[in-house]
């Protein structure tokens, strides 16, 4: 009778790969969840999220066309009953963290068995929590404030300006890696690790910083 309750739960999947959505829904499935829907990108998930308002969300972190965190963000604003939980190939700590402060109540690892994702979606749907042992408190401590005597950018690479500033004038991430030879992978993450330390999390934001900051001659 204690499994029975979770056969109400209705989940939703945002990530960009087809295979991964159908082993994730396949496992689920097969443990009693209902998967209610799935969507590739910020997007679709946006859209079918507003009719559909699961229970619970689990999204990828990267995603092409919006930053994981904001997609978080906006879904607390739109199905603010819903839990949300990152699924994610990255274990660091400024990840986890940054997901946290964006309203997820779960972060597990793609690296993981899924039954740990299982658990997670179970844990939240009760109300609960389910961030990696020994991270507690990191996400409990308030972001830290940024010194009026160093410039941001000074915490900057080179290789991050110069993507920054390509995004300021509207490359898109592809367009980025062909101008400097990188990966669009690579550029993606100079893109994530941009958003984590200046904390901005769209690419507007991130214009806008690069004006005030004469990194572009946009105006």
């Amino acid at each position: 009778m204690a499994e029975d309750r979770f056969k109400k739960i209705k989940v939703f999947l945002v990530d960009d790969h087809p295979i991964l959505r159908e082993g994730v829904r396949s496992y689920l499935t097969s443990h009693g969840i209902t998967v209610a829907g799935e969507a590739s990108d910020a997007p679709e998930a946006l859209r079918k999220i507003r009719k559909m308002s699961p229970d619970v969300v689990v999204l990828d972190v990267n995603l092409p066309s919006l930053d994981g965190g904001e997609l978080a963000r906006r879904l607390r604003r739109l199905v603010p009953k819903a839990r949300l939980i990152a699924f994610s190939i990255h274990s660091g700590e400024e990840y986890v963290v940054r997901m946290a402060r964006c309203g997820v109540r779960g972060y597990v690892m793609k690296d993981q068995p899924t039954a740990e994702l299982l658990a997670a979606i179970k844990q939240v749907f009760q109300g609960g929590l389910h961030f990696p042992s020994g991270l507690t408190d990191a996400i409990l401590e308030p972001p830290p404030k940024l010194s009026v005597n160093q410039p941001e950018q000074a915490a900057l690479t080179g290789r991050e300006l110069e993507v920054l500033t390509l995004l300021a004038e509207g490359f898109s991430n592809k367009s980025v890696a062909a101008r400097l030879g990188i990966s669009a992978r690579t550029a993606e993450t100079h893109r994530e690790h941009l958003s984590h330390k200046l904390n901005i999390l769209t690419v507007a934001g991130l214009t806008k910083y690069a004006i005030q900051h004469g990194l572009t001659s946009l105006k």
